[in-house]
């Protein structure tokens, strides 16, 4: 059986993954704040209060409940080297039984995009995926137009899968998303999406 009871971190080369504290408000409400126009294409809309301080302690209550309970792995991406917030994944919808599958989502503030940090904190969190949590499967999602974040899904291994119509609300508009896999013993040769 698993424990969940420890708080979980994650080593990577340059980053350490952990849960968010409530220290975190102010590095990470204004890493959203300057990160607005890069990250909201891509995001469900934000509450109005998506970056108050109410708002980041609900979440944090969440982060530590749920990974506690096994149901997610809500994780900051911290770089070792100056303490500086990077951005976030996270680890959703743990499934037991004969699914043994989650599904993965995240974000990267734009001063710190396309620096290798994020394929960095995936190769991670599958790992911890498959060999702490012992799960199976791991799916992402991401808009068919957001080539980055296919392009970094595909270097950590995730395999093209199909399409899903009206998967997300973004920007008030059901959008179909573009599905991404990741298999523990993956015998599947390189996926391309047909799109």
């Amino acid at each position: 059986m698993f424990s969940f009871r420890r708080k979980v971190h994650i080593e990577t080369e340059r980053m350490t993954l952990r849960l968010p504290t409530h220290g975190d408000w102010n590095s990470w409400s204004e890493l959203r704040a300057e990160s607005a126009a890069f990250l909201t294409p891509w995001e469900p809309d934000w509450a109005h209060d998506h970056l108050s301080r109410r708002s980041f302690t609900n979440r944090v209550y969440w982060a530590a409940r749920a990974q506690a309970q096994g149901t997610a792995l809500p994780m900051l991406l911290e770089r070792r080297a100056d303490g500086a917030l990077l951005g976030a994944i996270t680890l959703d919808n743990i499934r037991r039984g004969p699914s043994q599958a989650a599904t993965i989502g995240y974000w990267i503030g734009q001063p710190f995009a396309r620096r290798g940090y994020m394929r960095e904190a995936l190769l991670a969190m599958v790992h911890h995926a498959f060999t702490h949590l012992d799960l199976s499967r791991v799916e992402a999602a991401c808009l068919p137009e957001n080539g980055a974040s296919r392009a970094v899904l595909e270097k950590t291994g995730f395999k093209y899968e199909g399409v899903a119509q009206s998967y997300l609300q973004i920007s008030g508009r059901w959008r179909t998303h573009v599905l991404y896999a990741n298999l523990r013993n993956d015998r599947r040769g390189r996926t391309t999406a047909g799109l």
